[in-house]
């Protein structure tokens, strides 16, 4: 556990307050009126020496569940993937984690040059023409693809199937709703996703996700080829360590590639943050969100690097920009570069084989439990349903006892998956660690 030293002396603190022509650190509260500004003490604890309030903060952290000392098997768009030690050296370093967005090119080449190698790489996993330097996260990045896609058709229908993550169809919801769209949700048969044979007329896009959020590979080539007989694009959302096995999204017919990048060395960290990844056919590129770092030289014949298109809010007329999200998380996207430099294209697609092998593994290992069954049989890479007998959630209170973190209770997403859990098993989970969830759940079932 790493901690913060704050050097500040009173005479520091007085030296930056006169700087700036304030007395005290009152005054810079003086344009907010005095009777809205608390009163009196607050009601916390007498402040705690160094060594005791170390030994306190231990203490709580203590009481969280970590992967450290955990075995994890939930995922649903959070992954305990291995994230190697050169991956937060490079982050660690001043010049990338002080670094804003990089509007100087002069001053900025290692950072833009990390993000162009960032996009290619997107782009090339993929199979795609261009990727941006990143988004928010995922959810943000299918919204704005929908938003994209109905920019370019003119159409205002979006088809979204059930097995997409019920967040990122919450924030399309969202985003759909102020810009007077129809989102339209396609059920699933056996897991996957089953589009009616023709779609109607008015159709933007069909989003789809695959692995999807019960874990199940879909079919893109025969979405995408439903998808643009009604002239509709398709969107796929991927999961990144996926396409080092997998075809890529876009020699299938995919329009739009996005999805969470955290599994490319981010640590889940509670939830976040995470970075959105976001790729298209070129033809589409003038409508991307974000920004692109582009290629050129300078006016000596030297490889430089700078921000090419920015068609946001920020640099055009508001009503005019193709979207009005701000800030990337170029921090996390310079991780997934260190992270897909550092394994590598072998590397990558070593991850996701024994991702595949362990998942497979554990579901068979599990099918085996009396009444412990696969909810569907369509081909999954590491994530599966298995529905137990029990309550899933007094299932979870059992095995964290025993320091495992088991699936996600379905039926708060999906009410017709009573006592199913989503489970996932990455690289990282032993041969010893699945067989003591199968052993544990045994006992408990």
């Amino acid at each position: 556990m790493g901690w913060s030293y704050l050097p500040h002396t009173p005479e520091d603190r007085a030296a930056m307050l006169a700087a700036i022509g304030a007395r005290s650190a009152e005054e810079l509260f003086a344009d907010i009126p005095r009777e809205l500004r608390f009163a009196g003490k607050l009601d916390l604890p007498e402040q705690l020496d160094e060594a005791a309030l170390l030994s306190h903060m231990c203490r709580l952290a203590g009481e969280n569940a970590n992967f450290n000392e955990y075995a994890c098997f939930l995922g649903a768009g959070a992954y305990d993937h291995y994230v190697p030690v050169v991956v937060d050296s490079v982050l660690s370093r001043s010049e990338f984690y002080t670094a804003y967005t990089q509007y100087q090119p002069e001053v900025s080449q290692g950072y833009l040059q990390a993000l162009w190698e960032y996009q290619s790489m997107i782009a090339s996993l993929t199979g795609m023409q261009v990727a941006n330097a990143s988004m928010y996260d995922g959810g943000t990045a299918m919204a704005e693809a929908a938003m994209m896609a109905a920019s370019h058709t003119k159409k205002d229908t979006l088809v979204v199937a059930k097995t997409v993550h019920p967040h990122y169809r919450a924030i399309l919801h969202t985003y759909a709703r102020d810009l007077g769209l129809t989102v339209k949700e396609i059920d699933h048969n056996g897991g996957v996703t089953a589009l009616p044979g023709a779609l109607a007329e008015n159709a933007a896009a069909v989003i789809i996700q695959t692995p999807n959020f019960f874990g199940c590979v879909e079919d893109i080539k025969a979405l995408a080829e439903t998808a643009h007989q009604a002239g509709a694009l398709l969107i796929v959302v991927a999961d990144p360590v996926a396409l080092g096995l997998l075809a890529a999204p876009g020699d299938l017919g995919a329009d739009i590639v996005v999805g969470e990048g955290q599994a490319l060395g981010i640590p889940a960290s509670f939830g976040g943050p995470g970075v959105g990844f976001f790729a298209s056919t070129e033809k589409l590129m003038r409508k991307m969100p974000g920004r692109i770092v582009g290629q050129t030289t300078d006016s000596e014949g030297k490889r430089g690097f700078v921000l090419t298109l920015q068609a946001r809010e920020q640099h055009i007329r508001r009503e005019k920009a193709n979207s009005n999200i701000c800030s990337n998380q170029a921090l996390c996207a310079l991780a997934a570069a260190v992270y897909m430099s550092a394994v590598g294209k072998n590397g990558l697609g070593e991850v996701a084989r024994l991702s595949l092998q362990k998942a497979h593994y554990a579901a068979e290992k599990l099918a085996g439990l009396p009444g412990c069954e696969l909810v569907f049989k369509a081909p999954f890479f590491k994530e599966f349903v298995i529905k137990l007998p029990k309550n899933v959630s007094a299932v979870n209170e059992s095995l964290l006892q025993d320091k495992i973190i088991g699936g996600l209770d379905l039926e708060k997403y999906y009410p017709e998956l009573k006592n199913c859990m989503l489970l996932c098993v990455t690289e990282k989970r032993s041969r010893q660690e699945i067989d003591c969830l199968v052993d544990r759940l045994g006992a408990i079932l």
